[in-house]
């Protein structure tokens, strides 16, 4: 059974729709700190992401102990729906997960790039059918961090359909 997560009205996170920064406050806090734990900061040179993230989380200096201290401030932003921060934070997640991005797109025999990065062409919505969210859980539960995984499942709701609600399962 799915269950799904709106972000609290009194929040101004309405109507139900993927907020990236929502996303993260329902997986919690210490998914947050799991989920930064992931970050390679040498993907993200490669991706050149490196700078732009550095900006983004307001670090003088980018490395990972610096990273990992600026976590409670991150996630204070998150909370009070930094949603720029929210797009940037779990784009440099997926990133750092490539691999990962790529067996969830095969998995939904979504037509990527190779790199997990979707066609240009490609209309993604015809093959996320009916209960895709559950069955991504399922084939990746034990093989990836659960906050990864639902992390990557709303990140492609927000991609796909912007009024999408949060999913928590």
């Amino acid at each position: 059974m799915a269950f799904w997560f709106s972000c609290d009205v009194a929040a101004l996170c309405y109507p139900p729709k993927v907020e990236l920064s929502c996303v993260f406050e329902s997986l919690g806090r210490p998914a947050l700190d799991e989920l930064v734990h992931t970050i390679s900061l040498g993907t993200l040179k490669v991706y050149q992401m490196y700078e732009s993230f550095k900006v983004r989380a307001r670090l003088n200096k980018l490395n990972t102990e610096h990273l990992h201290k600026a976590t409670p401030r991150l996630w204070q932003r998150l909370v009070e729906r930094d949603e720029d921060l929210g797009r940037e934070l779990s784009q440099v997640i997926l990133v750092s997960n490539i691999d990962f991005v790529v067996q969830v797109l095969d998995f939904l025999t979504i037509p990527h790039d190779g790199s997990g990065f979707f066609q240009k062409d490609v209309s993604a919505e015809k093959y996320l059918t009916e209960g895709w969210q559950q069955r991504v859980v399922e084939q990746f539960r034990g093989r990836y961090p659960e906050p990864l995984v639902k992390l990557y499942i709303n990140h492609l709701m927000w991609e796909i359909n912007k009024q999408a609600e949060v999913f928590t399962e």
